[in-house]
């Protein structure tokens, strides 16, 4: 047994009966659409089929978890103690500055999402590895509880045991956890969702601030320009904020620095617990995968840890500098994708056999010498889905985007997205499918 055939026997299902399922799936659509999985108001594509996991897929999960948080560990760790080896990552002065602070506890990333193209054993690259602002958890577990109530996953539960990954009470139960080794620590800590208003995730933000009451803490959503800083405490109105839940990307941290300077000044005087902290960015730029593959940094690894990264992380270079790099990107447009050094949700992210030669020079132009890294292009792995279209059933065949979240350092469960394209452009290009344990 394993994800595909389990794929296979779902579809099989679905062929037998088309009409029946159609009606059915025509009701889920009713149900997501009423729930608050939302995206700017707007309700997140999915399609009526999950994406099937057995436990040899989470044991490696596991293991390429407690990898990576060792070589993350060992990354941060050189980072702070050497001048020389932090030039690599080019940071402005403020967030180098804020990255060397002590955040008042010792967990590096307290929450991630490795991306990865995933076949299944060990067939997998890294996409790119997400830290401060990570996101989806709302909407795969209420895709989950829409779907193992439908008519087709009722008749694959007759036949193995199935279960989703709870993605919001667990995250709660880490966050506190965490906050419990911090420095400065209150019993009750007043807790601030904080994310700028024009680029937050309002529908999950309201779901963590539901967890966080329920579990016997004030919590409010806050744009981090609200917060105001006097008599050392940091307030949200009239709510002293001792713990702040960090949903603002760093690249966005940095460029509103200057609208936000009570937060920097409370984070600086150590006044409020910040999950996670600005060291969260060491992993999450992009250009962590060309300084993994710096010899300098392959030495102070073990064997282990290397073999991860040069068999699983692909080859990443800056697009600057010497001609010959343009050159070699422009004649061989196929083999590689350019993206931005710092950026989310895959913006300026361009692959190369997406484009014409024409479009392709256009794009390399405007990139080169201008923070951009070239990436050899990895072949997504893929796996057959149901559509209906005006009533009638299709399967296609989809890329796999599997994002392995990491709550504390440890597994905590999975968020698959799904395209047909190359590249996953803003949240109409691809479809989010709920993530299923089978046993």
């Amino acid at each position: 047994m394993d994800g595909l055939s389990l794929t296979r026997e779902y579809i099989d299902i679905i062929e037998k009966n088309p009409k029946r399922y159609y009606e059915d799936y025509k009701k889920t659509v009713e149900k997501a659409a009423n729930s608050n999985a939302k995206y700017k108001g707007k309700p997140i594509p999915f399609l009526y089929q999950p994406m099937f996991f057995t436990e040899e897929d989470i044991d490696l999960f596991k293991k390429v978890g407690k990898i990576l948080m060792s070589i993350t560990n060992k990354v941060t760790n050189k980072y702070l103690e050497s001048p020389q080896y932090r030039k690599k990552f080019k940071y402005p002065k403020l967030l180098e500055e804020l990255i060397l602070m002590d955040p008042g506890y010792d967990i590096n990333i307290p929450i991630g999402r490795f991306d990865l193209f995933y076949g299944g054993k060990d067939k997998y690259k890294f996409i790119e590895i997400n830290t401060d602002g990570t996101s989806g958890m709302n909407e795969d577990n209420i895709f989950s509880d829409i779907l193992l109530e439908s008519e087709s996953m009722k008749i694959m539960k007759e036949r193995y045991d199935i279960s989703y990954f709870e993605l919001i009470n667990s995250w709660v139960e880490e966050f506190i956890k965490i906050y419990d080794k911090f420095n400065n620590k209150v019993d009750k800590p007043n807790i601030a969702i904080v994310d700028f208003k024009e680029s937050g995730i309002i529908a999950e933000f309201e779901t963590f601030k539901r967890a966080f009451i329920e579990k016997g803490y004030n919590a409010v959503i806050a744009d981090p320009r609200d917060l105001k800083y006097r008599d050392k405490k940091l307030y949200y109105k009239d709510m002293k904020i001792d713990l702040i839940y960090r949903r603002i990307v760093t690249a966005e941290f940095i460029e509103k620095s200057s609208e936000i300077p009570d937060l920097i000044e409370a984070y600086k005087d150590g006044s409020v617990c910040s999950i996670g902290s600005l060291r969260s960015q060491i992993m999450h730029n992009k250009i962590i995968f060309k300084i993994l593959h710096d010899e300098e940094t392959l030495a102070f690894l073990s064997e282990e840890e290397r073999e991860l990264i040069r068999n699983h992380i692909p080859i990443t270079e800056e697009f600057s500098g010497d001609e010959k790099i343009y050159e070699k990107v422009l004649k061989n447009k196929d083999k590689y994708i350019i993206k931005p050094i710092d950026s989310f949700a895959s913006q300026g992210v361009s692959a190369g056999r997406d484009f014409s030669n024409e479009e392709w020079e256009e794009i390399l132009t405007k990139c080169w010498n201008k923070d951009y890294l070239f990436q050899e292009f990895i072949d997504p792995f893929t796996r057959p889905f149901v559509q209906f279209e005006d009533g009638e059933l299709k399967v296609r065949d989809f890329n796999l985007n599997i994002g392995v979240l990491m709550y504390n350092e440890k597994f905590s469960g999975v968020y698959t997205r799904i395209s047909r394209g190359n590249i996953i452009f803003g949240r109409e290009e691809y479809f989010t499918v709920p993530n299923m344990l089978i046993e």
